[in-house]
């Protein structure tokens, strides 16, 4: 019986109970984020916290929690889990107040983290994405719990046949529906800026570093939704699903059909950074 933590409680998953008029319920008034666990480290602790902090400025809340206590918190998750390798989830909601739209109502924060083995996924064979109109809210930057949107347009890419929708906005990539975007051209790789249409998205950014470590280069800028059906490669990135390269878009093929050359340098190099992070921590 997995363990959860519920303000202040570690408990039975089953035991967690929240109360109906909790706004993450009433009103998706709350932010999330989503960790990785490699052979029990968890990974870019200190970003993806960071990013926590931003989304909860964004929306007008104090975080409730120090980095010292999210980490004895995570931790703990961690350990109680028997799996060596997890997905982290954290969640924060302005708490409980009557059903109105003002915020300076709501008493005390509600914050709910659990952990889950994370599962055995392989896609180097590549998978298949869509395009579709961006239909999300406007602050795609802030990691909001309200995802209907997102889960409505994975719901069209898998009546299509395909895993991810890739995103458009007046004529430009932006995101995927969970996922970030890149894409390769002549040996340029390319992601769109975060200019507040995107999630600044932790795995993103951490292969846009790396490629720039390795001298491959990355670009920050937009992409035309003609550029995305001229790329030689197309990847998405995630913290779960990491560096996955996309092969047919629209039931076109992207480049030769297979995962391309750069991404699977890209693979090696960031499987060599999680390698060397682990490696330090033993």
């Amino acid at each position: 019986m997995p363990l959860v933590y519920l303000n202040g409680r570690f408990l039975p998953l089953e035991d967690a109970r929240i109360q109906v008029l909790d706004r993450g319920f009433m009103f998706g008034d709350g932010v999330y984020e989503v960790l990785l666990v490699c052979r029990r480290r968890i990974l870019l602790l200190a970003e993806h916290l960071k990013r926590l902090e931003n989304s909860l400025s964004a929306i007008h809340m104090e975080n409730p929690l120090g980095f010292d206590q999210w980490r004895e918190i995570l931790m703990q998750l961690v350990e109680k889990n028997p799996a060596d390798d997890q997905s982290l989830y954290l969640q924060v909601t302005r708490g409980i107040s009557d059903r109105d739209h003002a915020i300076d109502i709501a008493g005390e924060p509600t914050i709910f983290a659990m952990s889950r083995p994370l599962p055995e996924r392989n896609y180097s064979a590549g998978i298949r994405a869509i395009t579709h109109e961006d239909i999300r809210w406007k602050l795609c930057h802030i990691k909001a719990i309200t995802l209907l949107p997102s889960i409505l347009l994975r719901h069209l890419a898998s009546e299509a046949g395909a895993m991810e929708a890739i995103l458009l906005k007046d004529g430009f990539v932006t995101e995927g529906a969970a996922s970030n975007v890149f894409t390769v051209r002549d040996g340029i790789v390319c992601t769109p800026p975060e200019d507040g249409s995107i999630l600044p998205g932790i795995t993103r950014d951490l292969v846009v570093e790396l490629l720039a470590r390795a001298g491959i280069p990355c670009l920050q800028k937009k992409i035309a939704r003609e550029d995305l059906f001229r790329a030689d490669e197309i990847w998405i990135t995630s913290t779960t699903w990491e560096i996955v390269p996309v092969i047919r878009l629209d039931d076109q093929p992207v480049g030769d059909g297979r995962p391309g050359r750069i991404w699977k340098k890209s693979v090696e190099i960031y499987q060599g950074y999680k390698a060397s992070v682990i490696g330090a921590d033993q």
